[in-house]
């Protein structure tokens, strides 16, 4: 967690500079951002739910004949 509150911090930190200095951010607009976010987004959800679907078949009982 730590590296991202740096991260994020960082940025904040450049991002003041920028506009203290009255230079345009050379970052995406929002909506880039914006599915750049839904991209990592997937990216999490299908370990999540691989994770999901395994311990619901171990969670299983068995049937014995």
């Amino acid at each position: 967690m730590k590296p991202y509150i740096l991260s994020l911090g960082a940025g904040l930190l450049i991002g003041m500079v920028y506009s203290l200095l009255g230079v345009r951010s050379p970052a995406p607009p929002i909506v880039a951002l914006i599915g750049l976010t839904g991209i990592l987004a997937g990216e999490q959800i299908v370990p999540l739910a691989k994770r999901f679907a395994d311990r619901t078949a171990i969670a299983r009982p068995e049937t014995r004949l």
